[in-house]
């Protein structure tokens, strides 16, 4: 039975549970753009998606604005409070990854406010309206607090609205992070043995950064910096660009031995150099190079699967530089992320990867549950990613957003840990190289390595790591474990993905893993 093609000529959009998509599409049909659409709909994943997002946690976010032409990216990633020097965490191993001690500043509401203002063109107001609602039917109890807070900034906005739009937008950033919800936030929190200040809050900016940038046989591929590991998905491309993969087919062990062992080699670079690059030098000339790119393909033997974790030497441009040997662990799932991508008929794109899972305290009486992104910094010294106050750690969150001549082609967002770019990868290899339609890109099968330093709590590398999903032929599997990948088989691989491509006759085409909740809608 052939699937339904969800598409149309004036939106589409791709995000998570019931709720979140139709508060996009509300907006969309009201008169907003993708940027407002996609504002509602993280506001609302904050409460549909609760279990994997929260509204005091990260959200970075990929734009494409047709009004400037442009990809620019929002950094929506807290950073870390004064007090979260490397000494608070002498005698751990890891951050931990529960609690109150693991939590950025939160990041997703002035993220959003920044959206709106500079890309957007409606007020915080009729954007959170969807999520007040979803709020109303009262499912969990703080509910009615967070629904409060949010009350509150719409009152700080209309308070400023009659100077204009983004007047008012800027009252809202600063009750929340300069005036009384920033001080309950930091009384809760500071009973609750966190590390928050109120300094730390009023000195967090949202900010639009240039987001890195790769080019795969004539398309240009966005991220956000490499205080994601979103630059992984770059230098993967480039290491796969000289095979002919389009002779293959999604299937073919061939293919799915280079896409895995590009992705080792780009891993284990982001392992080894990747952080906030406010904070360290991050030579990203030279990791996103095609020059570099020919030196780190040598390393790949056709034949056989490399167990090794191999970082190149970006400083003198080499293919290799030292070698670690990790332990053997199982495949950890994350489930503290979720999706959404949404386009309009204006030409805009807005693609974003909102996270953050209350694993920490209950909230207190702003409803706010914080997140634990802290735990994705490390405690060695010296390296690129050890926690350092103000730093941003360095996350998995990793919007994609790809261009063809100079338009929005695809926007891809995906939940999973370190996963995500490893599912982007096939689902943009899945679209340009086999000629899929979205849905079918999200149904085939997927696969993907733990071949890499795990970036929760920094778990060792599982050497030659190739989990597949068991809908895989047999002699793929077979010809993949002769080749000498540690193959593991799932029923259901931990990632959850959406996406959306912008055809050439001015229709938006979504796929999703509806499976796993994901939820597309096109009009």
């Amino acid at each position: 039975m052939a699937k339904k093609k969800v598409s149309g000529k004036n939106g589409a959009v791709g995000a998570g549970r019931a709720g979140s998509e139709e508060s996009a599409m509300r907006i969309l049909k009201s008169g907003g753009n993708a940027i407002d659409a996609g504002v509602a709909s993280v506001l609302a994943l904050s409460v549909t998606d609760r279990d994997q997002f929260c509204f005091g946690g990260e959200v970075p976010i990929l734009i494409y604005s047709s009004k400037i032409d442009k990809v620019l990216a929002i950094s929506g990633q807290g950073t870390a409070p004064q007090k979260a020097s490397l000494d608070m965490f002498i005698g751990m191993d890891a951050i931990p990854g529960s609690g109150i001690l693991p939590a950025a500043i939160p990041s997703v509401l002035a993220t959003c406010v920044l959206a709106l203002d500079k890309f957007g063109t409606m007020t915080f107001s009729e954007v959170a309206d969807p999520a007040i609602e979803i709020l109303a039917k009262g499912e969990e109890e703080w509910f009615p607090r967070l629904a409060k807070t949010f009350d509150r900034l719409i009152e700080a906005e209309k308070s400023q609205s009659s100077k204009g739009r983004s007047e008012g937008l800027e009252a809202v950033r600063k009750y929340f992070y300069e005036g009384h919800i920033a001080d309950e936030l930091v009384v809760w929190n500071e009973a609750e043995g966190g590390l928050f200040s109120k300094e730390d809050m009023s000195n967090y900016k949202a900010r639009i950064e240039e987001p890195v940038h790769g080019t795969y046989r004539g398309y240009d591929v966005y991220k956000c910096g490499f205080w994601t590991q979103g630059p992984a998905l770059i230098q993967a491309l480039n290491i796969l660009e000289e095979y002919n993969l389009s002779s293959m087919n999604h299937d073919d062990p061939e293919y799915i031995h280079l896409a895995i062992e590009s992705l080792k080699l780009a891993f284990a670079d982001r392992d080894a150099y990747y952080g906030d690059h406010d904070f360290v030098g991050i030579l990203e000339e030279v990791l996103l190079s095609k020059e570099y790119a020919a030196k780190r393909r040598t390393l790949i033997d056709r034949n056989k699967a490399s167990l090794k974790h191999q970082p190149g030497d970006p400083w003198k441009n080499r293919a290799l530089g030292y070698i670690t040997q990790g332990k053997d662990i199982s495949s950890l799932i994350s489930r503290d992320t979720t999706t959404c991508v949404v386009a309009d008929r204006l030409g805009n794109m807005f693609v974003a990867t909102p996270s953050g899972w209350g694993s920490g305290a209950r909230p207190g009486n702003t409803g706010v549950v914080l997140g634990t992104r802290l735990q994705s910094f490390n405690l060695w010294e010296g390296h690129p990613n050890v926690i350092q106050p103000k730093k941003r750690p360095r996350v998995t969150l990793t919007p994609t957003l790809v261009v063809k001549d100079g338009k929005p082609f695809m926007g891809i967002s995906v939940a999973g840990g370190d996963q995500q770019d490893q599912t982007a990868l096939q689902m943009l290899l899945n679209v340009i190289e086999f000629g899929m339609r979205p849905q079918d890109a999200t149904d085939a099968t997927r696969f993907g390595t733990n071949h890499l330093i795990g970036s929760f709590q920094q778990t060792p590398v599982s050497p030659g790591s190739l989990v597949i999903e068991d809908s895989a032929p047999e002699e793929t599997l077979k010809v993949l474990r002769e080749k000498g990948h540690n193959v593991s088989l799932t029923s259901v691989f931990p990632s959850q993905t959406v996406l959306v491509v912008c055809h050439p006759d001015g229709s938006m085409e979504a796929g999703g893993d509806l499976k796993k909740e994901k939820r597309i809608v096109a009009y």
